[in-house]
């Protein structure tokens, strides 16, 4: 019975081309990237996995995720901020354990439970609860939060470990906040669609015992559209270390991305949105 469960699964996902750990997001959920445009791979990890995060038959947000460090590189999103309440379930991602498993978020229990999954099958290639138990200074830090969001099954589809960093405990609810909650309102004003690009730079201490990566900085690149085809950006980056962000162009944290990843050139949304 279970076999012929996972085959259907299998086969659903396959006939619908919707399974949500993808090859490409330009032909999966272009949607959350400005111009469907996703940043150059200049970020890319060594094993990546980019997921369209599907929670309840819904795309909600794009993250490129780092199997090996287990973090999100970054996550992709609309801001839409609405009414609502914090969620309270985590869930993970079925398909980092396989292409046979539910193409939608599941919580942990679920899949080892009805699905036979062992631990160790499960925490392979992403993080699970057990690695954020018993932090010092540290807490779970949602790269898309859920409070940029407007109901309750979109603020939901945020609670899923694959866009959760080691964060800070003082930035997440100092000045990190302040930019999720403040900051984001008041540069928005006159946007008709704004983009969202939140990512964190890989660093070089772990947590749960070297499972889990502690990013060095976290970093959010904005493009929102106004009227008569205007456009207009910015950003913030955040040493993750210490509660203080900097309010900077686009252009300024592409050229600090480009530094802190040794790369040649990062793109984070397509040429058309502003740089200065």
């Amino acid at each position: 019975m279970l076999l012929l469960l996972l085959l259907q699964i299998s086969g659903s996902c396959l006939w619908l081309g919707r399974c949500e750990v993808v090859t490409s997001f330009e032909s999966s959920c272009p949607q959350f990237f400005f111009k469907e445009t996703p940043p150059n791979e200049a970020l890319e990890p060594n094993s990546p996995a980019r997921i369209c995060q599907r929670y309840q038959n819904q795309y909600y947000f794009a993250t490129l995720y780092d199997k090996d460090r287990r973090i999100p590189v970054y996550s992709a999103y609309l801001y839409q901020p609405g009414p609502g309440k914090r969620p309270k379930t985590w869930m993970v991602e079925p398909q980092l354990i396989g292409s046979v498993y539910p193409s939608t978020m599941e919580r942990e229990w679920t899949l080892l439970k009805y699905f036979n999954v062992t631990s160790e099958q499960l925490s392979m290639n992403q993080a699970v609860l057990k690695d954020y138990k018993n932090l010092t200074g540290l807490n779970r830090g949602h790269l898309n939060p859920s409070g940029h969001h407007p109901d309750n099954r979109s603020r939901t589809a945020t609670f899923t470990l694959t866009n959760i960093v080691p964060q800070n405990e003082k930035l997440n609810s100092g000045a990190w906040k302040n930019y999720e909650q403040q900051t984001m309102i008041k540069e928005t004003q006159g946007c008709d669609t704004t983009y969202v690009i939140v990512g964190a730079v890989p660093g070089n201490n772990y947590i749960a015992n070297g499972r889990v990566n502690k990013p060095s900085h976290l970093w959010s690149g904005v493009c929102c559209e106004l009227d008569n085809n205007k456009r207009k950006a910015w950003a913030v980056i955040a040493e993750n270390d210490r509660d203080n962000i900097q309010l900077i162009t686009l252009g300024e944290l592409e050229e600090t991305l480009i530094k802190l990843y040794g790369r040649d050139q990062v793109s984070l949304f397509d040429r058309d949105c502003p740089r200065e």
